[in-house]
């Protein structure tokens, strides 16, 4: 496998760290990228985007699965890991950074596969410019309707009263400690998994990496979210859909899969559930995942 990176300018001035994963054949940019991407035998590029928002992305072990079948692109979104920006964060800001990527990586179109609030970013792309999702994968997530209280009863569930007790303490504290952020990061992560004994591992894995948070673009992007919601435009996003659609969710996440359910009977696309697996599937159930993951860039979806 061959591993480019690059920086690339923004038209606001903005620079977006991105990462290129494929087995050698394709290209980043420049000439010979313009021409793969041309050739009718090449598939488009896949473009993941990670959750958060205000985590730098994290979708590594993704790409390496599927990257010897096409070029697999992945970037931090402005204002995390290395892609650093100051400012006001806005939903059509961030689609137009990922319509710029596209344009700086010579693909006019790209397979799009979202995790979280990346698939939000997904359909909301989608919905701005539909001629560019050549397919699409949204993998836990967009979770629309009032799906927010079975989430919060059933992470409860999860947590001892001194767990809860714990996080609340430290989600009020002003000035937390590199300690206390992992700590907090920990607590509100192991949960996501289908077992959180098992999870807890993974999710301080994840608290020690996952750094440092953009809590300023995590609040200002769900306040934008909450503003808009994607629910308000689901019959345009049905309309504008791609022909490959497709949901992905774990059974065990904790976010409501009949919220997902929901959400395919809306846009009239399948749901594949992936027993015993939470919020990131890929870590439970990875031969799963990557067989639903490899399918669907082989365009068998």
């Amino acid at each position: 496998m061959t591993e480019r990176q690059g920086l690339t300018r923004m038209t606001d001035a903005a620079r977006i760290h991105w990462r290129a994963l494929d087995d050698g054949a394709g290209q980043a940019l420049g000439d010979q990228a313009r021409q793969a991407l041309d050739d009718p035998a090449r598939r488009p590029p896949v473009v993941l985007l990670h959750g958060g928002p205000g985590l730098p992305d994290y979708l590594g072990p993704v790409a390496a699965s599927i990257a010897d079948l096409a070029p697999v692109y992945r970037y931090d979104q402005r204002g995390t890991g290395r892609s650093p920006w100051q400012g006001r964060h806005t939903l059509a800001r961030h689609v137009a950074d990922l319509a710029e990527l596209l344009d700086a990586w010579s693909a006019p179109s790209a397979v799009l596969i979202g995790h979280s609030y990346g698939a939000d970013l997904a359909s909301r792309f989608c919905l701005a410019h539909p001629g560019r999702v050549a397919a699409m994968l949204l993998m836990c997530g967009p979770f629309v309707g009032d799906w927010r209280t079975d989430y919060r009863a059933a992470r409860a569930h999860r947590m001892t009263p001194a767990q809860r007790e714990r996080l609340s303490v430290l989600q009020q504290e002003p000035h937390r400690t590199e300690a206390q952020e992992v700590e907090l990061l920990t607590l509100s992560w192991f949960t996501d998994h289908a077992d959180p004994e098992r999870g807890w591992p993974w999710a301080a894995h994840s608290a020690r990496l996952r750094r440092p948070v953009n809590w300023a673009m995590n609040r200002e992007l769900g306040e934008a979210g909450r503003a808009d919601p994607l629910d308000l435009h689901l019959d345009t996003l049905r309309a504008r859909l791609p022909t490959r659609t497709e949901l992905l969710g774990g059974t065990e996440d904790p976010r409501p899969l009949s919220a997902l359910a929901s959400l395919a009977h809306r846009l009239d696309v399948p749901l594949t559930r992936i027993a015993d697996a939470g919020h990131e599937p890929w870590l439970e159930r990875p031969e799963a995942v990557r067989g639903v993951l490899r399918g669907f860039v082989r365009g068998r979806g």
